[in-house]
């Protein structure tokens, strides 16, 4: 069974580099990308059980990924999944704040290892609940 993804990035660069990090773990597939807080708001809400993964960058185009989280903690009581703050900004404050608004996890940017780790780990609870 594939862990379906939402990413929540502006940065095309940085949505194919995570597109690729990805398939190197195995059977992760994109299933949608927002650019701006309200695509991604209006994406969750339309979407509630597409997903088992929301990775989601915290500045966005417009808006901000932080306004996000709570969408995304509704639709985890809806069928949703995991929610990961990946981005440049998650300092420590930064991080606290995230989990309190229900992000799962904090990683930044230069936490690829740790990031791919977590990822990587969910994606064998997904194939251990699949067989």
């Amino acid at each position: 069974m594939s862990v379906r993804v939402f990413l929540v990035e502006d940065m095309k660069q940085v949505q194919g580099v995570l597109a690729d990090l990805l398939a190197t773990l195995g059977d992760f597939r994109l299933v949608d990308v927002a650019r701006t807080e309200a695509e991604a708001k209006l994406w969750l809400q339309e979407n509630p059980g597409a997903w088992d993964l929301a990775i989601i960058d915290l500045v966005l185009d417009q808006g901000t990924g932080m306004a996000v989280i709570p969408g995304a903690r509704d639709a985890v009581q809806a069928g949703g999944g995991n929610i990961v703050v990946f981005s440049d900004y998650a300092s420590d404050g930064i991080r606290k704040h995230c989990l309190k608004l229900g992000a799962d996890a904090v990683f930044l940017k230069s936490q690829t290892r740790e990031f791919m780790d977590y990822c990587s780990e969910l994606g064998g609870l997904a194939a251990a609940t699949a067989s």
